[in-house]
């Protein structure tokens, strides 16, 4: 069966990449021959207790059959009919999986959610505490508390205030990619320099240096667009934008000290639209000879009423302010339009005379080199065009406003780069093959035969503009801000689209300033700050923010100078980008599991190549401004950092603690754990790690480069030798592990019995943070042969593990693990070799002192020579045949030690996701399926599910796991666990456990008594019986494994936990072998019921 986990497969009803295989019951045998005909799967023991996949169904289903689909995914409903009889994931009575009596809750995405959450209650799965220990007399559910969990509602009260208070709020305006994220990106691009400075640049740098100063632009924001794609897609957004995604990524104190500076940046960015709207509306008056006082004065009387004219359109809610945008957006694509037709409409003598001659190739080649002037320079025109490209984070800003902001802001932020990067290279260009740099606008001033000319391209068309060169002119790139008005086929078109392009870019600063400092206030990082958290109405608007960032906007609009204002516009940009590409870096370089993007087209060293372009065209634009930039972000992270806020993140900070190991030990035990770092920390209980190395390796590759492991070893016996040989063999096995590139710590203690060392070691083991959490140990393969208290020993082990709260993975392998018969063969080759070597240099030692005394010696050393030949002959002899021993009886197990070391083939890792553990049954795949050894594995994900509601359930998984950002091949339900077992396979499973059980009901009362205290741990005929279900559960699904499974790489399957107490340590033991007999290498995981994974930022 392959399900495609794109979003989009289950979005177009019409894809035809959309399979789904059901495996489902039938009662038609004639069609179970034309299931799956291909090579037969490898055998792993000397019998299989199941004949060929009969009485099975492999149904299709094909694209042309998706009204059941399209319904669900449509109306949302969800159709309980009848319940059948071999239902396997039924709707949950209490507790009842299964239709079983068990509180294991089947995976759902409601037990991932942050408590709070808006977008659906926390539900709390039952915890290992209360699943594994016995059940209390004394539960009394309430009818209608279990109806809440069969509904899928919380029992817990765990929401708070203030998100009841949100949800209960109706009227919530949601945007989408295209109105929320790429218009308000292209308004905020296209704002005060496209119309009124953009001419100007092209003028002093020319085309090809213009051309270098947009595409240096283009090339910093679009490494930073690329970075905050990758990090907004790596989860939930909420509302707050660049401030959100660098604190949610690096912590707190970066993102605490940017978001203040990237709230002021917004407000400040305000005033230079305002300002550059203001210019036009002056140029306007000027021409009319209407100027109030006079040019500066004037700008600030327009610019005051201006932004108290936004302000009340913000104030107004987010629903005015996108209808205005929208208008806005309009008029600015017909005065665009309105340009580059005004280009190759014929020019007049009035437009000549103020430089526009249509498009001329001397005009290009003249305009094609720079001509700085009056102090300016490269940088300088960078620093003046660089604000019109801060646009991009103008969607990001509103977050919380979007439907979906981790696919809305990836696409529309690329687009709107794109697109308005070719309007500016377009405008840029047209304007500079049109029009002269300087021009007198006089149509006298034309070229009269005979008469010297300075050879400028005007000259050639008839125009003397000679004297600009010795005294101002008003027209032409150089001199007049308002080129776009004259070239274009309608000026007043122009004049609009610069008042559309300025308030537009205005207005969307004056909503993302009030919107990121709320966030930032929100998370109480400054705790003075609080007071602008509260928001009003129905989109929880920031009325207080709104009011402070006009006061910031009042001040700046005062200085009246748009060139002073852009270059301290561009650092606190600047810097806001640098963190954006640091923290996409450093999420990288972290290497946590958490760290998911579903964006996957970057890199990490080019982001980080963008954080440093980003720090060094500050310095550039404005040294001593970005000097003070970057000490007001030290001191405001000093700050951050001296106060400790109350937040946890989950930051790529405190995954890089990690990595850091020993020397960031103590600063990581500050750091609280968060589910999106979470990551496998395993005890594994090898015992010398060179005694069992596949179960080394396997625990190895799923914790190499990302959790911590821990090889441990248990002695037992007289402490004072055990003391000593554990000492003694410490720094000898840590060095094996060295030696053998195995980033893995030994570990070893001395105690009464295996299971009291083992105690020690659950609680003792890890420092810090780096505690382990998982258990990892091998199959008991030899239970049967083991005596009573040997399997009590090894069952308690995991009743322990289960009581510490740690996860549980068993492991097992054709072969068994134990390779300490061959490591011993070894030894002794090795000795005799050694005691070989050493004769030989004894004997030539002694012929070279013999060789001195003659014909005797000459005698004594031929029989010498005779005696080592025998001798060496006999030890060769002995080598030879114990080597051929140990290649006949031990290859294979010296091969299944080596298994994990080889690279995997193409084949399939296969989750039996049977019950939700908190999601390690799931991480521990995906993460094998990172590594190159099993990177062409694919995952294949097998769970139980109703007859009467599998696409549903197909439909569920699937989303759950594309949340989780976890590619998977196939999703395949299986609708028939609990029918009963096949009798061949109950008969051996009835077998097996025949010589532990107890038999107590063919006795007589006084004998039943006497053999339970003689043998308590036999299998009773009550406890037999009252298990029976559970029982026939493993045998099946063995039968189900070996049916689907046998195939598989690896198998990964939810390990059945019994309660303390009530199952006895041989029944437990006889589910375990029934359940994981003749199967390729299987791991049965059981998280500790708490989230290992998480679909949120």
């Amino acid at each position: 069966m392959s399900m495609n986990n794109s979003p989009n497969v289950f979005v177009d009803p019409n894809a035809n990449r959309f399979q789904v295989n059901i495996i489902n019951e039938s009662h038609d045998n004639s069609e179970a021959s034309q299931e799956d005909v291909g090579s037969d799967p490898p055998h792993y023991e000397e019998t299989s207790f199941t004949d060929e996949a009969h009485n099975r169904l492999r149904i299709s289903y094909r694209p042309g059959k998706r009204e059941l689909y399209d319904n669900f995914l449509q109306n949302g409903e969800k159709t309980d009919a009848s319940l059948h009889p071999y239902d396997t994931h039924t709707k949950m009575y209490y507790l009842q999986t299964f239709g079983h009596n068990t509180m294991d809750p089947v995976p759902k995405i409601d037990y991932y959610r942050n408590t709070g959450s808006v977008s659906g209650n926390k539900l709390s799965r039952p915890s290992l505490l209360e699943i594994h220990e016995q059940l209390a007399k004394n539960i009394a559910v309430s009818t209608g508390s279990v109806e809440r969990v069969a509904n899928g509602e919380s029992t817990t009260g765990d929401e708070t205030a203030a998100s009841k208070e949100e949800e209960n709020k109706t009227g919530f305006v949601k945007f989408g990619w295209v109105k929320g994220v790429l218009v308000r990106c292209m308004l905020n691009i296209w704002g005060v320099m496209l119309f009124i400075r953009l001419s100007w640049i092209v003028g002093q740098a020319g085309i090809g240096l213009g051309i270098i100063v947009i595409g240096l632009s283009v090339v910093v924001t679009t490494l930073t667009g690329v970075s905050m794609s990758a990090i907004c897609t790596n989860g939930v957004v909420r509302g707050g934008g660049a401030y959100y995604l660098i604190s949610r990524s690096l912590g707190p104190e970066f993102g605490g000290s940017i978001g203040l500076i990237f709230a002021f940046a917004n407000a400040v960015a305000v005033a230079m639209y305002v300002v550059g709207f203001a210019e036009t509306v002056v140029e306007l008056l000027k021409e009319s000879d209407t100027l109030m006082v006079d040019e500066s004065n004037d700008i600030r009387i327009i610019g005051t009423i201006t932004v108290v004219c936004l302000l009340g359109i913000s104030v107004a809610g987010m629903e005015w302010e996108a209808k205005a945008q929208v208008i806005l957006l309009v008029v600015l694509l017909i005065a665009i339009a309105n340009f580059f037709i005004g280009t190759v409409i014929p020019t007049n003598n009035e437009k000549k005379a103020r430089g526009f001659f249509n498009y001329q190739a001397s005009i290009f080649a003249e305009n094609f080199g720079p001509d700085f002037r009056s102090g300016e320079g490269f940088f300088s025109v960078f620093a003046i065009f660089f604000p019109a490209a801060t646009g991009i984070l103008a969607g990001a800003n509103i977050s919380g406003d979007l439907e979906d902001p981790q696919g809305a802001i990836p696409k529309g932020t690329m687009l709107a780069i794109l697109i308005t990067t070719v309007a500016y290279l377009g405008v840029a260009i047209c304007a500079a093959s049109c029009v002269v740099r300087d021009a007198t606008g006089n149509i006298n001033d034309t070229v009269v035969p005979g008469m010297s000319c300075n050879g400028s391209s005007a000259c050639g068309l008839g125009y003397d503009f000679s004297r600009c060169a010795s005294q101002p002119c008003d027209y032409g790139l150089m001199n007049n801000f308002q080129v776009m008005s004259m070239v274009s086929g309608f000026g007043p078109l122009i004049t609009a689209g610069i008042f559309s392009a300025t308030l537009s870019s205005a207005l969307a600063s004056l909503v993302s300033a009030p919107k990121v400092f709320q966030a930032l206030c929100k998370d109480n990082v400054y705790k003075g700050l609080h007071f602008f958290a509260k928001g009003y109405g129905k989109n929880n608007e920031p009325i207080r923010g709104y009011v402070l960032t006009f006061v910031i906007a009042m001040a700046f609009i005062l200085i009246a100078e748009l060139n002073t204002i852009a270059p301290i516009i561009s650092n606190f940009f600047l810097a806001s980008y640098a963190l954006i590409n640091f923290s996409c870096f450093h999420a990288s370089y972290a290497k946590s599991p958490g760290w998911r993007p579903a964006f996957r087209y970057y890199n990490m060293w080019v982001s980080l190549f963008g954080a440093l372009l980003c720090c060094g065209v500050m310095f550039v634009i404005n040294w001593w401004a970005a000097l003070i930039t970057y000490a007001i972000e030290l001191f405001l992270y000093i700050y951050v950092t001296y106060k400790k806020p109350e937040v946890n993140w989950g930051s790529s900070t405190q995954a890089l603690y990690y990595i850091n190991a020993l020397d960031s030990a103590l600063a990581l035990t500050t750091v609280e754990d968060h589910v999106k770092n979470f990551r496998p920390q395993c005890i594994a209980l090898t015992g010398a790690p060179m005694i069992r190395p596949a179960l080394l390796d396997i625990t190895h590759t799923f914790t190499k480069n990302n959790g911590l492991c821990i090889c441990c070893e248990v002695y037992t016996g007289p402490r004072k030798l055990c003391v000593k040989e554990m000492n003694s063999g410490m720094a000898k096995k840590q060095a094996w592990l060295t030696k053998n590139k195995r980033k893995a710590f030994y570990a070893a203690v001395a105690a009464d019995s295996f299971r009291d060392g083992v105690k020690s070691l659950l609680q003792a083991s890890g420092l810090g943070r780096m505690k382990p959490n998982t258990l990892v140990i091998g199959f008991k393969k030899d239970w049967r042969n083991a005596t009573a208290t040997q399997v009590e020993n090894y069952v308690g082990v995991i009743h322990d593990a289960f009581d510490f709260e740690l996860g549980m993975i068993i492991v097992r392998i054709s072969q068994g693990f134990d390779i300490s018969q061959v490591l011993q063969v070894q030894e002794e080759l090795e000795k005799l070799e050694q005691e070989r070597l050493a004769l030989e240099a004894t004997i030539r030692e002694n012929d070279s002192e013999e060789g001195k005394s003659g014909i005797c010696g000459f005698f004594r050393k031929a029989t010498t020579l005779n005696i080592s030949k025998h001798e060496t002959k006999k030890e060769s002899t002995i080598n030879t045949t114990q080597s051929m021993h140990v290649g006949e009886f031990n290859q294979k197990l010296l091969e299944a030690s080596t298994q994990f070391q080889k690279k995997q083939g193409k084949g399939t890792i296969d989750i039996w996701w049977l019950f939700d553990d908190g999601g390690l049954t799931i991480l521990i795949p995906y993460i094998l399926t990172i590594r190159k050894k099993w990177k062409n594995c694919k995952l294949r994900i097998f769970t139980g599910g109703k007859v009467n509601r599998i696409e549903e359930e197909k439909l569920v998984m699937a989303s759950l796991l594309s949340k989780f950002r976890i590619k998977f091949a196939d999703i395949n339900i299986i609708c028939d666990i609990n029918i009963k077992p096949n009798k061949e396979s109950w008969k051996f499973f009835e077998e097996m456990i025949e010589p532990y059980r107890l038999h107590e009901s063919c006795k007589d009362i006084t004998t039943a008594e006497k053999l339970k205290r003689e043998t308590p741990w036999k299998i009773t005929d009550a406890e037999l019986e009252a298990f029976k279900e559970k029982s026939y559960r493993q045998v099946r699904l063995n039968e189900l494994l070996q049916e689907h499974s046998r195939a598989a790489n690896l198998i990964v399957l939810s390990l059945p936990v019994a309660r303390k107490g009530v199952v006895s340590d041989y029944l437990y033991m006889a589910w375990l072998e029934i359940l994981s007999k003749n199967l390729p290498p299987i791991l049965m995981v059981r998280g500790n019921h708490k989230n290992v994974l998480t679909f949120y930022s």
